[in-house]
């Protein structure tokens, strides 16, 4: 499989900071090294200059009266010209016959001689004569010399040098005060463009808080006031971070227009749903009542009519109670307030699990309580309908002979109420929808025993308004749903 190119992960500050800092250090390395070597040019031409000179000076002396490979009366290892007038300290000189150096030294600080090494000999004879002045590196405490090869009258040839130490110590001192003032100044240059850089892109940041604000307002549902914006002062449109920012304001707009929208429209449909919830009661009551004043004439009606009026009424009863679940719904989802007292948890459970026992006698009910009895605040008929649908939820989709066990605990300020069953479980496709309305399972988990698919959803609303959680962990053998509900507290015993 093809990759893309691979983006850098580095920040907007690093990459402007790198692309001021980079071209400077270009600049300056490529000012230092032309520098180095304009100056290490001159200061070698000056040395080529005093090296013509003394090469003057050496081919005069020799060419004069007095004897060619020495001066009377110096027993010293270099040839004659040494000797010249204005031969200075360092000055290398050397005569060479027949390829072989016959003389050879260097002009000490207090004009005596020092004779050179047969190694740095060697590298003399392999000068050729008559060419230009040549860098030769003699090694020990001599180093790097500027040395000339010059055929004298007689066919010996002269060689005359002056050393280079002198320039290297100039080129060395250049280049260290290069790398120190080019460090100094980069160092600067750096800082100041942090201050740049963190300058300019001060609007983004602001940008970017104003839009982590945004994306941290809960917009999921319910009335949203959307009062973010990016301040006037960073949506200059001439400005790049301006434009971004009035794109943002832009988008912002458009979204709470959107959501407006949205909540008008639920709003509606919420009242709709309220309102024919509400006006269905009357009919259905009636309808509910006549099925039943049919029924119990049996004797007067023929016993088909009598059944007939039966399931009227039967239906009629399950249809007035999905209309109150609705209405119920309806208004969880209005925002209506609901009481609020200190409800005994502990009681409701034992409540509950009884009722269930009579209405499921083929299964196993059990209760897991603590010692203590644990109450938090709430409205105990909501609560208690909790509790309900998921007893009910349980004996409507699990076989006879499932155990159900109700335990309660009490965790952190937490009261954590758990509704566990060993039935066949939810199957894996509803699980993640199990609390929307009108979900419902397969055969193993219809909808024969009556269920509107809308017990779970209230059971969801109501923690919810309670400012607490529910969740559902499910496999073959194992289902349970668990209710955290907050500010619970444990009586004295």
């Amino acid at each position: 499989m093809r990759r893309g190119p691979t983006r850098s992960r580095r920040s907007l500050r690093t990459r402007l900071l790198v692309a001021l800092v980079v071209p400077l250090v270009a600049v300056l390395a490529v000012v230092g090294v032309v520098s180095v070597t304009a100056l290490r040019h001159q200061l070698v031409g000056q040395v080529d200059a005093r090296l013509d000179a003394a090469t003057d000076r050496s081919r005069d002396y020799t060419a004069g009266p007095g004897p060619g490979h020495g001066r009377p009366g110096d027993g010293g290892p270099g040839p004659a010209f040494l000797g010249a007038r204005g031969q200075g300290e360092g000055t290398l000189g050397a005569t060479i016959t027949d390829g072989a150096v016959t003389s050879a030294g260097v002009l000490g600080a207090r004009g005596q001689e020092i004779e050179l090494s047969a190694a740095q000999q060697t590298v003399l004879v392999g000068l050729p004569p008559g060419g230009g002045p040549a860098t030769l590196d003699l090694g020990g405490d001599l180093g790097s010399y500027r040395v000339v090869a010059d055929p004298a009258p007689g066919g010996d040839v002269l060689v005359t040098g002056l050393p280079l130490a002198g320039t290297a110590d100039a080129v060395r001192n250049l280049v260290l005060v290069e790398l120190l003032a080019g460090l100094l100044a980069l160092l600067a240059a750096a800082g100041v463009a942090v201050l740049v850089v963190r300058r300019t892109l001060r609007p983004l940041d602001r940008v970017a808080a104003t839009a982590t604000r945004v994306s941290e307002l809960p917009l999921a549902s319910g009335e949203v006031e959307l009062a973010e914006r990016v301040r006037p002062e960073d949506t200059d449109p001439h400005t790049e971070v301006g434009q971004v920012g009035a794109a943002l304001n832009r988008m912002l707009d458009h979204v709470e227009g959107s959501l407006a929208a949205r909540q008008e429209s639920e709003t509606r449909v919420r009242q709709f749903v309220a309102d024919a919830s509400h006006e269905l009661r009357t009919p259905l009551a009636s309808i509910r009542g006549y099925a039943e004043l049919v029924r119990r004439t049996g004797g007067e009606v023929p016993a088909d009519v009598g059944r007939a009026m039966g399931r009227v009424e039967s239906e009629a009863l399950r249809m007035t109670e999905l209309v109150e679940e609705l209405l119920l719904l309806a208004r969880l989802d209005a925002g209506r307030e609901l009481t609020r007292e200190e409800v005994d948890l502990t009681a409701l459970v034992v409540d509950a699990v009884g009722d269930a026992h009579v209405a499921g006698p083929g299964h196993r009910w059990q209760v897991d309580l603590p010692d203590a009895p644990v109450v938090a605040p709430g409205d105990p008929a909501r609560l208690h309908q909790v509790l309900t649908n998921l007893l009910a939820n349980v004996r409507s989709h699990t076989p006879d002979g499932t155990t159900a066990t109700v335990r309660l605990r009490l965790e952190a300020g937490w009261a954590v109420l758990q509704v566990l069953d060993d039935g066949p479980g939810v199957p894996p496709a509803l699980r993640s929808h199990v609390f929307e309305r009108f979900a419902r399972g397969d055969a193993s988990r219809s909808r024969a025993a009556g269920s509107t698919g809308l017990g779970l959803a209230i059971v969801d609303a109501v923690v919810t308004a309670h400012g607490g959680r529910v969740e559902l962990d499910s496999e073959p053998g194992r289902t349970a749903f668990t209710v955290r509900l907050p500010g619970a507290t444990a009586l004295p015993g």
